[in-house]
């Protein structure tokens, strides 16, 4: 597959003290791949879709979830383990009842994939 004509310097012009400074304030590799990580967690639409639920009140069991996002509590709960695996939402146990809410990290990186749109609707 050909890139697109001018999507590549046809000399080298390297702005070396931005560069330098750039290359500096990059994140590690392993900070990179836990942001990767959260980034892909978003991925799916069911997972966005619970999230999205989430961030709009303080926390739903999953049940109120399945029943929201119309898939089968199962289905549900699995993708709920895969967001609270990457930090982006919090469980805690009431009685016989898991309860989740997003967390910081996952109301951050939801308003990000949301964009400005988003946001204004």
């Amino acid at each position: 597959m050909q890139g697109m004509p001018g999507d590549r310097c046809e000399l080298l012009c390297l702005d070396l003290p931005k560069a330098e400074r750039l290359r500096a304030a990059r994140p590690s590799a392993e900070a990179a791949e836990r942001l990767a990580e959260r980034a892909r967690a978003l991925s799916d639409p069911t997972r966005l879709t619970i999230a999205a639920a989430l961030a709009e009140t303080d926390e739903l069991c999953v049940c109120d979830l399945a029943w929201v996002t119309e898939r089968s509590e199962n289905l549900v709960s699995h993708h709920l383990r895969s967001l609270r695996n990457a930090g982006l939402v919090s469980s805690r146990r009431e009685g016989k009842m898991v309860m989740y809410a997003v967390s910081e990290a996952g109301r951050s990186l939801l308003d990000a994939v949301r964009g400005r749109e988003e946001l204004a609707r």
